[in-house]
């Protein structure tokens, strides 16, 4: 027969952890709210610039930039993996890392020199249990990556490739694309390609005429708008990143927090049984002892 004692003692233990998921799934909601929030500013501003581009291919421009340029040859490739300095949050962080390894032997297979970039804890810790030590490491960004600080790296990847040192950027984050649907994503940011031909204003400009007198030039208003457009994307990932990593962990601490209410109630009724099981037990060898000295 179980011991009473145990299971109550069990059962205040898991009282306890039910409180901690509780807080935790509170915290991260709250966290989530204001993630999505920004992240849905900055995917207007990335749809507007995209449209900006679109409206300037309209002009009859060629659109022409050494970021959109496709290397005739890769010879010097980068992965950015971007997961989390915090575990539970279920297989948020499991997912980046095995689509990671998966692109990262992609990547040695086909090009000559490849470097290795991770941002979280997770990631850094998850390569190097594989034999794969980061490059460059990043464990600043939380649940609130700033644009100065992505800004920072954008400019670095901005001025690596135009000089040669790097021919590709692949990013592997967590594409946030509703409360209920992440997937994790694999993305070549470098070179940018033709930035409008994934909007979805693209049709609708391709059909209509000229709506914006450019000044001073078309030209020079590209010069800022395809480096500005690849620093938006990279921030972007980022963003989508933070918000997908809040979904997972409040998903996975109200999934704790049920799972702590239903084993609650099985150990408040094998305590009951066990409490009643013992009560009836001595009461029989009370009734046993009465019985004796009669």
């Amino acid at each position: 027969m179980a011991n009473p004692r145990e299971l109550d003692q069990r059962r205040k233990s898991v009282r306890n952890i039910r409180k901690i998921t509780r807080t935790m799934e509170l915290i991260a909601t709250a966290r989530f709210k204001k993630a999505m929030d920004r992240a849905a500013a900055a995917t207007a501003y990335t749809d507007r610039i995209t449209q900006l581009v679109s409206d300037l291919a309209k002009t009859g421009l060629q659109v022409s930039h050494p970021l959109l340029e496709q290397r005739e040859k890769t010879d010097r490739a980068v992965l950015l993996v971007l997961t989390a300095n915090r575990g539970l949050c279920g297989g948020f962080n499991g997912n980046l890392i095995r689509a990671a390894l998966d692109r990262w032997k992609q990547l040695k297979e086909e090009v000559p020199e490849c470097r290795l970039e991770i941002s979280g804890k997770r990631g850094i810790g998850g390569f190097k249990f594989r034999g794969h030590v980061a490059d460059q490491t990043y464990t600043h960004f939380e649940d609130r990556p700033s644009f100065t600080e992505v800004e920072l790296i954008a400019n670095r990847y901005l001025d690596e490739y135009t000089v040669g040192a790097i021919d590709r950027l692949d990013v592997v984050y967590m594409k946030y694309e509703s409360v209920s649907r992440q997937n994790v994503s694999v993305e070549t940011l470098l070179p940018l390609g033709s930035l409008g031909d994934s909007a979805p204003e693209a049709e609708l400009a391709a059909t209509s005429g000229p709506q914006y007198d450019f000044l001073p030039s078309p030209e020079s208003i590209l010069e800022e708008v395809v480096p500005t457009s690849f620093k938006v994307k990279l921030f972007k990932c980022f963003l989508d990143s933070a918000v997908s990593e809040q979904i997972a962990r409040m998903v996975a601490m109200k999934g704790a927090t049920e799972n702590a209410g239903d084993l609650i109630k099985t150990l408040s009724m094998q305590y009951n049984r066990a409490r009643q099981g013992r009560i009836t037990s001595e009461l029989m060898d009370l009734i046993g002892g009465v019985e004796a000295l009669k």
